[in-house]
C-alpha cells in the first residue's frame, strides 16, 4: 500500500548526490549535488505565491499535450501501451521548473492500481537536443528491470546496448541506479542517492540556497563534461536522422 507523502504540501524533497561513471571506451566520472521533488500527480503542491517561482510543475515540460495535465498525459501514454491504472496513484520524481527553467535528464513515475499495488514504472529520458523517450518497465519487488536502449542521449554512445535499472520507490532514502551495458559489459552507470525531507517553505528555501540555480546547473554540467571528453579524444556518434520523440494525439 502507498502512504501519504509528508508535509502540508503532500510532497517530499530529496537533497541528492548524482554521480556518473563511464567505464568504456575510457574512464571518466563526476558527481554533483542538487535536489529533487517527489509529488503525487493527483495532488501537485500548491505553493504560496511568493514561492511559486521556485517550483512549478507543468505538462509542457514533459511529453504529451501541454493543454492536458501531467496525469492525463501519462495515462494517455500508458493506454497506448495497454496499461490502465483505473485511477491508481502515480508518484513522480523530478526537478520542478525553477526561476523559469527546468531540464530533467531522468524523470521517474511509480504507477499503482487503486489498491496501492505497484503496476509499472516509467523512466522518462530527455536529451539536450530537445528529444525525449519513455521506457515502460515492469520491475520486480526489488525495483530492478532491464530494457534495450532505444534513444540517443549522449553523443559519445550510439543507440545500442541495454539498460539495467534499479528504481525502487523512494522512502526515507532515495537510491536509484541506471547502468548501460554494451556487448555484455558495463559502459556507463548513473546513481542518484538522497535523503527525504518534507516539502515545506523552509525546506524549499534551504534547498534553493544550498543549490542555487539548480535547474540551470544540470545542462551546464552535461555540456562541461562533454567538452572534457572531446578534449580527451573520445569519438562522437552522430545523432540519428530522426530523434525519438513521443507524441500524444491531440483530439
Amino acid at each position: 500500500m502507498t502512504h501519504a507523502l509528508p508535509g502540508r504540501w503532500g510532497a517530499a524533497l530529496y537533497e541528492c548526490r548524482i554521480a556518473h561513471a563511464r567505464t568504456a571506451p575510457l574512464r571518466h566520472s563526476f558527481a554533483h549535488r542538487t535536489y529533487l521533488w517527489l509529488v503525487d500527480l493527483d495532488r501537485l503542491p500548491r505553493l504560496p505565491a511568493p514561492l511559486r517561482p521556485l517550483a512549478r510543475f507543468r505538462a509542457a515540460d514533459h511529453p504529451g499535450d501541454p493543454r492536458r495535465t501531467l496525469r492525463e498525459n501519462l495515462d494517455a501514454y500508458l493506454a497506448g501501451q495497454g496499461v490502465d491504472l483505473a485511477g491508481g496513484r502515480v508518484l513522480m520524481l523530478a526537478q520542478a521548473r525553477s526561476l523559469g527553467h527546468v531540464f530533467n535528464p531522468l524523470t521517474v513515475y511509480w504507477c499503482h492500481d487503486p489498491d496501492g499495488r505497484p503496476v509499472c514504472t516509467v523512466a522518462e529520458v530527455h536529451n539536450t537536443y530537445g528529444g525525449h523517450h519513455r521506457y515502460l518497465l515492469r520491475p520486480g519487488a526489488d525495483g530492478r528491470a532491464g530494457t534495450p536502449k532505444e534513444f540517443y542521449v549522449s553523443p559519445f554512445f550510439p543507440v545500442d546496448g541495454d539498460y539495467r535499472m534499479a528504481l525502487p520507490e523512494p522512502g526515507e532514502r532515495l537510491r536509484l541506479t541506471v547502468r548501460l551495458e554494451r556487448e555484455g559489459r558495463p559502459a556507463f552507470t548513473a546513481t542518484v542517492h538522497g535523503e527525504r525531507r518534507p516539502a515545506t517553505a523552509g525546506q524549499l528555501l534551504r534547498a534553493a540556497v544550498r543549490h542555487p540555480l539548480a535547474t540551470y546547473a544540470v545542462p551546464l554540467h552535461i555540456r562541461y563534461q562533454g567538452i572534457r571528453l572531446l578534449l580527451r579524444g573520445l569519438p562522437v556518434h552522430p545523432r540519428p536522422d530522426r530523434t525519438a520523440r513521443e507524441e500524444v494525439p491531440v483530439p
